[in-house]
């Protein structure tokens, strides 16, 4: 089931939330919405959801309205928000009869969801029994409940403790083997670890839209890490001098080094620290990491 948002403008008053955003999510895709705070995603994502409307443009499933289709959409917001006093299985009847779905279907789905959430035996919890990473898997189990096609979370993992995190995690990690994820989030390395493509957004706008691979491929430079000890320190500015060396970073013993070639460049780089005695711990051609990609789009565009 295709989504389509189609140059989507959110105002509130004065405020651009959200300014001619335009993306496509495949069928069978895991996308992550990466983005500062403040930059549009939670507003994006209840527009995606139809719990808000946007000033201008449209979001389409399927090319129908997403109106029309919210069946078809499993929501889950950064703080779920249920009644304390109900049981988890009170809660997910309830939630599942405003949903549509009959008594009969939620008696046997509830006990199938519960166990795939990792929430087996904590039917008749109280929810407010329950801790940060249990009550987020709580509402993994309801956005499942009526099996949609598209599941949208926003932020699912940033409150959580490392570990409901890591649970969290593993758990958005089995479901898109059988359904597509549109996941917001601030938080790099989650959205490395369960995204194949990421869709960056700043200010409201979107500002790149790309695969892993690619994103490091665009990003990535002439660069070698070298680590040495602190008596080498000296080599630094002598490698500053030379005329194939563009930029030198030092973060501690690690010199990160930028040079026009990589390939014809490396080996006379390790010659230069051979014959000045330098003592290397570690000399390796590396590249950006997501973090530092991310920092320079969002800082510098």
């Amino acid at each position: 089931m295709k989504l389509e948002i189609k140059n989507v403008t959110k105002k509130f008053k004065n405020k651009i939330a959200v300014n001619n955003f335009s993306m496509e999510v495949e069928s069978g895709e895991c996308v992550g919405l990466i983005g500062p705070n403040g930059a549009g995603k939670s507003t994006l994502i209840k527009m995606i959801s139809d719990i808000i409307d946007p000033s201008t443009g449209e979001v389409l499933l399927d090319g129908k309205k997403i109106s029309k289709l919210k069946k078809e959409i499993g929501y889950l917001p950064q703080y779920p928000n249920f009644f304390h006093w109900m049981t988890a299985k009170e809660t997910l009847t309830f939630m599942g009869q405003l949903s549509g779905i009959k008594k009969e279907e939620l008696t046997r789905a509830i006990p199938e969801i519960m166990s795939k959430v990792g929430l087996k035996g904590e039917e008749n919890s109280k929810v407010r029994t329950f801790s940060g990473g249990m009550k987020q898997r709580l509402g993994i189990a309801q956005a499942l409940l009526h099996k949609p096609s598209l599941i949208v979370m926003d932020e699912p993992v940033s409150a959580l403790d490392p570990i409901g995190r890591r649970e969290v995690l593993n758990i958005i990690k089995e479901i898109k083997k059988e359904t597509t994820i549109l996941l917001s989030t601030h938080i790099l390395g989650d959205a490395e670890e369960i995204c194949e493509r990421f869709v960056v957004i700043k200010n409201g706008e979107k500002i790149e839209d790309t695969t892993m691979s690619e994103l490091l491929n665009k990003n990535s430079k002439n660069k070698i890490n070298v680590d040495i000890t602190a008596q080498s320190h000296d080599w630094i500015e002598v490698i500053k001098g030379l005329n194939y060396v563009k930029n030198v970073d030092v973060v501690g013993n690690t010199v990160k080094i930028e040079v026009d070639n990589i390939k014809s460049n490396k080996n006379m780089l390790l010659t230069n620290a051979l014959e000045h005695n330098v003592d290397l711990n570690r000399f390796e051609i590396a590249n950006d990491t997501l973090e530092e990609i991310f920092l320079k789009l969002v800082v510098e565009k």
